[in-house]
């Protein structure tokens, strides 16, 4: 258990100090907040002020920053530069080695998001969640999917670059998509249609409905649990040292 929390402290310590990593991940979700929200927080269809919708989504969108860019990016860049060969010399696992890689990069996408929340408190006039509970298992569950599937990449890619190259392309028109970034109130039918077939779109879902005091969908949760368990377990499987 030692060894796992040191792992994670490293882990922690270098992505703060990578300045791509910290970029990522707790200044790109800010400048997206100021250029949703720079015109004023006129409400969206439906009556919802923009701020309350907009920084819901821009949590997801942290946690997309994370888990599918820079997670596998780190973790393909450890195998390109034979540190997770060193690594195999030791106790650790690939189960060890992934739970600790995902927990020092949450841990990032933790900080992000507290950053989101206080600006748009502060700056924007956020609404506090109506159901913080809900909210916080939803970004928890959203976490385990998007991570997953990071993990996954991580484990495929070549190299560190090729890990970045594939998860950007994933991320991008995921976010786009899923409404993580546009409204889903403004999009057309045929756009929410093709994305709520991604899996970002039942965390940005969740943690809305947590956020306005909606009833929490079993389908959602369920689907994110779903990704998290066949993602892993693909994982764990792909990983080489």
């Amino acid at each position: 258990m030692r060894g796992f929390t040191n792992v994670i402290a490293v882990e922690l310590k270098l992505g703060l100090r990578d300045p791509m990593s910290a970029f990522f991940a707790l200044a790109f979700p800010l400048i997206m907040l100021w250029v949703k929200l720079r015109g004023g927080s006129r409400p969206l269809p439906g009556g919802e002020p923009l701020v309350d919708a907009t920084v819901p989504m821009l949590t997801v969108f942290v946690i997309g920053l994370a888990g599918l860019v820079v997670l596998p990016a780190t973790l393909a860049g450890y195998r390109e530069r034979r540190v997770l060969k060193r690594l195999r010399a030791t106790p650790a696992s690939p189960a060890m080695l992934f739970g600790a890689q995902w927990v020092a990069h949450m841990s990032l996408a933790v900080l992000g998001t507290a950053l989101v929340v206080g600006i748009g408190a502060l700056a924007y006039g956020l609404t506090a969640p109506a159901n913080l509970p809900f909210v916080l298992l939803a970004w928890l569950l959203g976490a385990l999917s998007l991570g997953a599937i990071g993990l996954l990449l991580g484990a495929l890619a070549p190299s560190g670059r090729a890990a970045t190259v594939i998860g950007l392309g994933l991320f991008f028109p995921m976010v786009f998509m899923s409404g993580a970034v546009i409204p889903r109130e403004t999009m057309s039918g045929s756009m929410r249609s093709i994305g709520d077939l991604t899996p970002m779109a039942p965390a940005v879902q969740a943690i809305r409905d947590g956020w306005a005091g909606n009833a929490p969908s079993a389908v959602t949760l369920g689907i994110m649990v779903a990704v998290f368990v066949v993602a892993g377990a693909a994982a764990v499987r792909a990983f080489r040292w």
